[in-house]
C-alpha cells in the first residue's frame, strides 16, 4: 500500500471537495482530470457518464489530452463490457484482466490504443446501488511503465465519491419533471446549427425521410447526425428525446 505523503492527502482533499460542490458535473470531472495530473502520472483520459434510463451506453465524454469519442467502438469491441456494467465498482489495470500479449492483438487495442500511441491503461468504473453510472480511463504512452498498484490504491480513494456524485446527478436526470426547451438544450448541449435544425423536425415529427429530402443530405448522414444529439444529450432513442424537451418552445 502506498504511504500518501501530507501534500497528497491534501490534494485528494481538495479534488473530493469539488466532487461535492462543483455545481456543473461536466466542469467538476474536467477538473478532476487536471487535478489528478498532479498526483498520477497518465498522458491521456477520457471519462464517460452512463446514459439516462439506466441504458448500458456510454455518453458526455469528457477529455485530457485526447478528443476522439470512442464509445462506438468500445461497445462494439471491447473485452471488458462485462465488468464495466457489472454494477460494481472497482479500479483495475488492463493488464489485470488480459495478457499484454493477447491485448495488443485485439481489434480495440488495434482501433483505439495504437492510432493515439497508448499501451497500458488504467480504468476506475463507477457504480452505486448496483447501477453503472462513469468509467474513467488513463492511457500512459508507448515505453512507458505499466501503471503499479499505488496508482490503483489513489484512485481507490476517489471512487466511491464520484459513483455517489454521478449516480445523483444520473438519478436527478431521470427524475425530471420539466422539460427543456429546443433552445435551452441546444446552449446546455452545445449543439451545433445543424445538430439543431435535426433537432427542431424530429421533435415536429418528422420521419428521417422527410428530414433527408428537406435538407439534402443522405440517410447515413442523418443518422449520424442523430446519434451524436443522443449522446450529447446522454439518450438512447426517441421516446427518451420526447421525455426531455418540449416539443414547443
Amino acid at each position: 500500500m502506498k504511504n500518501l505523503e501530507t501534500n497528497d492527502w491534501l490534494m485528494l482533499n481538495s479534488i473530493i471537495y469539488k466532487i461535492y460542490t462543483v455545481e456543473d458535473v461536466d466542469d467538476m470531472r474536467k477538473q478532476l482530470l487536471e487535478q489528478l495530473k498532479m498526483l498520477l502520472d497518465f498522458d491521456s483520459a477520457d471519462f464517460y457518464m452512463a446514459a439516462a434510463g439506466g441504458d448500458n451506453h456510454l455518453t458526455r465524454p469528457v477529455y485530457f489530452n485526447c478528443e476522439d469519442d470512442h464509445s462506438d467502438i468500445y461497445d462494439e469491441l471491447d473485452y471488458s463490457r462485462g465488468i464495466l456494467y457489472s454494477g460494481k465498482t472497482l479500479v483495475y489495470r488492463e493488464t489485470d484482466i488480459i495478457s499484454d500479449d493477447a491485448r495488443v492483438e485485439t481489434e480495440y487495442y488495434k482501433k483505439v490504443y495504437k492510432p493515439n500511441n497508448w499501451h497500458y491503461s488504467l480504468q476506475m468504473v463507477l457504480a452505486m446501488k448496483k447501477k453503472f453510472v462513469g468509467v474513467v480511463t488513463f492511457y500512459r504512452t508507448i515505453g512507458k511503465e505499466n501503471f503499479e498498484y499505488e496508482d490503483i490504491f489513489m484512485l481507490d480513494q476517489l471512487k466511491e465519491h464520484l459513483s455517489y456524485r454521478l449516480y445523483k446527478e444520473l438519478e436527478k436526470t431521470d427524475n425530471a419533471g420539466d422539460k427543456m426547451t429546443i433552445a435551452e438544450v441546444v446552449e446546455k448541449y452545445d449543439l451545433t446549427r445543424r445538430e439543431h435544425t435535426i433537432l427542431r423536425l424530429l421533435l415536429g415529427g418528422k420521419t428521417n425521410a422527410d428530414i433527408c429530402d428537406e435538407l439534402t443530405i443522405t440517410d447515413n448522414t442523418l443518422k449520424k447526425h442523430i446519434l451524436n444529439i443522443y449522446r450529447k444529450l446522454g439518450i438512447n432513442n426517441r421516446v427518451q428525446m420526447f421525455k426531455l424537451i418540449k416539443e414547443k418552445e
